[in-house]
Parts: structure tokens; sequence; C-alpha cells
């Protein structure tokens, strides 16, 4: 691994056309994409130059905040996009010598490897037995990364000092705070560059492989590991003597608050829980409590009760969604999600039968829409005006029930996550899913 490698035209050129590919927002200096691609011709040999002479210096790295679904925010840090393609070119040498050699038992950040082979890898340790987890969770790992540990880590492979000069350089760059406030880089791996993925693995492989060296049966999914235990005591054991070595020996911390050793049923695993069934013994895979609030909060954001547009846009608005979040959640999900589905369903219908009721407005409206549609007079009259209940109420009474039914919003071409799961099912798993697993 050399400089000349990652400053190889061809090198350079890929590496720009990964950046590209990706978009992204402006660093500090506003660059966009298309205004660095407009001028690629005249920077390409003074970036190769200033790489091969080692008078390369990447810009300041803009602070953003982002909402983390578990509550509060994520700090990402926003190169500038010739620094994105720097630190692309910089992975695309690193990758083939650095990827082979990490843990099978690593899933973040990795080709081929997935929040799905993740999961997959966790249920054969809940059919072989191990029924109970330690979840540990590091406290902002990204923000912790201690740059002379990284460093000596990289050094055992790389031996080109103007490739590992580069890299400090990238690791130290200032960071504009969102305020304007210019602030230094002592620790961490800045989240948002191309660079950072890969440099949190190389720190946490050597977590990978003292958990290998004791024994243990463990998933890492990025700063998110699961070790798979027979007992309530032994995981606490565990717990106890990991902690000592994240905090003593690689010099992060772990949240206590957020770690435990439990139940897996209990905990939150890249979006899901698992339970290995007493009766037969299979494991199933279902959505975490977290992610279940979450697409519960997404669909009342989709369907408001006050939606000023056409029932169609609100319908086409949620396929869009549902869509995306049926392909990631149901293809790992098992048959102890279907109830769920079915619930997430029905709850959609509802709320859009409550977008409708006020788009009718006036009461009498409604039960003549009612009516026009098949319900009995007297029940719709009588369920409508009893008791002045409210919109929320009413879309979910007997009148209202059948008359805009499963099959009314069907028509209409609301999709149906139980139905969609059920194809799903039908479709060959991706090859991802066999990886052999050590």
């Amino acid at each position: 691994m050399t400089m000349e490698e990652v400053a190889n035209e061809g090198n350079l050129i890929r590496a720009f056309g990964e950046v590209a590919q990706n978009r992204g927002a402006p660093g500090p200096d506003g660059q966009s994409i298309d205004e660095v691609r407009e001028h690629l011709g005249e920077l390409l040999p003074v970036v190769r130059r200033t790489l091969l002479e080692g008078t390369y210096r990447p810009g300041m790295i803009r602070r953003v905040w982002i909402p983390k679904t578990s509550g509060g925010e994520r700090g990402l840090g926003i190169p500038d996009v010739v620094d994105r393609w720097v630190q692309q070119a910089v992975l695309q040498v690193l990758s083939p010598h650095w990827e082979p050699t990490f843990h099978p038992s690593s899933h973040g950040f990795r080709p081929g490897r997935s929040c799905h082979t993740a999961i997959a890898e966790a249920k054969t340790y809940l059919a072989d037995g191990y029924e109970w987890v330690v979840d540990l969770d590091l406290e902002k790992f990204f923000d912790r990364v201690h740059h002379q540990r990284l460093v000596a880590r990289l050094e055992t492979k790389v031996k080109d000092r103007r490739l590992i000069a580069l890299i400090q350089r990238m690791l130290k760059a200032k960071v504009v705070m969102p305020e304007g406030v210019v602030v230094n880089t002592d620790e961490g791996v800045p989240q948002g560059g191309p660079l950072s993925p890969i440099l949190s693995n190389i720190v946490l492989d050597e977590l990978d492989r003292e958990l290998a060296r004791r024994g243990h049966r463990f998933v890492r999914y990025a700063d998110d590991a699961n070790i798979y235990v027979r007992s309530a005591r032994a995981g606490h054991r565990v717990m106890a003597s990991v902690v000592r070595f994240i905090e003593q020996q690689l010099r992060l911390k772990v949240n206590q608050t957020k770690s435990a050793v439990a139940r897996p049923e209990e905990r939150h695993f890249v979006g899901f829980s698992l339970r290995r069934n007493p009766e037969d013994g299979t494991v199933e895979v279902f959505l975490s409590k977290r992610s279940k609030d979450r697409i519960d909060a997404k669909i009342r954001e989709l369907t408001p009760r006050a939606w000023g547009q056409s029932l169609s846009d609100c319908i086409a608005a949620l396929n869009a969604y549902l869509h995306g979040w049926l392909n990631f959640f149901g293809t790992s999900c098992t048959e102890a999600a279907v109830r769920t589905l079915h619930n997430l369903d029905a709850h959609i219908r509802r709320r859009l039968r409550a977008v409708l009721l006020r788009q009718w407005k006036r009461r009498r409206f409604i039960v003549r829409r009612l009516i026009r549609m098949g319900a009995r007079v007297h029940t719709a009259w009588r369920v409508v005006y009893e008791g002045r209940k409210a919109l929320w109420a009413l879309s979910h009474c007997g009148p209202v029930d059948t008359t805009l039914n499963k099959a009314y919003f069907t028509k209409r071409g609301l999709l149906s996550l139980e139905r969609e799961y059920r194809v799903l099912q039908l479709v060959i798993a991706p090859a991802q899913m066999d990886l052999p697993l050590e």
C-alpha cells in the first residue's frame, strides 16, 4: 500500500466516480460535486502531484447534527468534495488489504454483508441454545477513537510514511460547527467521509479478535456488539470482563445505561429482536420495540388528519415509504412478525378513513357518502350522530369499517404489508444470507 497506488490516475478517476454517484452536500468550501466535475481535468494533475509530494492538505470538515432514532442527535462530518475524493482513493487502496483480514462476525460497512447477515448469524447462536445476550453499546464511538492506537494498527500493514501522514492529517482536520466556531480534533473518526467506516472496523477488529480468542459467540455491526451466552450469570461475567478490555485496552467508553445482559427478545439489534421458541427450537425474528415505535410515528406523519390533498396522493406517499421499509425488515423477519404487519395494515386503513372523514366535513355529508357506498340508511344516520363521536372514533365504527374496508383501499392502490411480506418470502434469499460463518 503506497502513495503511488493512491495517486494512480485510474484509481483517482474511479474514486471520483464513486463520490459523484453517492452525491452528498458541499463541505465548508461550498463546492458542489458538479462544480468539481467541471474542473476535474485541471484538478486531477494537481491532486496527483500534491499527494506524491506529500504536500496535500485536507480542508476543514462541516459538522451537522441529525436526529437519532433512539433519541438525541448524531454528529456527522461533511468534508469538502475534493477531500471526499481523496478519501475514496485511499479507501480503494486500503480495502483489498484490510477487508479479507476482518473477522467474519463483523458485518457493518463491509461488501456483501449487512444487517441481514448479522441477524442470520445471531439466529444460529440462539438455535444452538445461547439464549442470553450481552448487548454492548459503545458511547460516542466515532468521537472517541484513539488516534495513536489507530495509527499503530495501520502501520502494521501500511509502510509508506506519506500515506500514514495523509491519514493522520485527515484525522486531525479541524471541524466547523453549525454556529461557525472552528474546533480542533484530537480524537475520533468523523462520520460522513468515505474513509471512516473502514477505519472504525480497523479499530474494532481488535475487539473482534479478543472475543474470538476467548471463544465467545458474537455478532458485531459497526459499534453495536452482541455476545451470546447460555445464562444470565455467564452474561454478567462476560460483560464485566469485556468492558474492562474495551475501556482499558482500546481506550473507548461503554455506555452503561444502554448496555445490558438480557434475553434477545428484549433488546434492539439493527432494528430487530430475536426469540427462540421453547416448543420447537425455531428462532423467531421480529421488529424491535424501537422499530415498531418508529414505523408508528412515520405512519402518523404520512397520514395527518388535516391532509389537504387527494387520497391518491396520500396513498402514493405511504406506498413509497412502506415499500422500502418492507424490503429491509421483511427480508429477515419470520412468521412471528406477521401479526405486527397485520395490525399495521389495519392501523394505516383507519388513519386513511379519518383523513377521508375530515375531507367530507359535515356529518350529513359523511352519512350520505356512506349510504351511497352501501351502508344501511338507518344505521349510518344513527352511528354518525350518536353521541357526537369525534372523527377518530367514527373511523372505526360499523358503517365506516364496512364501506371503507380492505377491498376499498386495495382498489385505490394501497400496499398491504402483510400481503407483500408473503410475496417477499417466495423470493429466493440473496446470496449474502448464506455467508459461511466460522
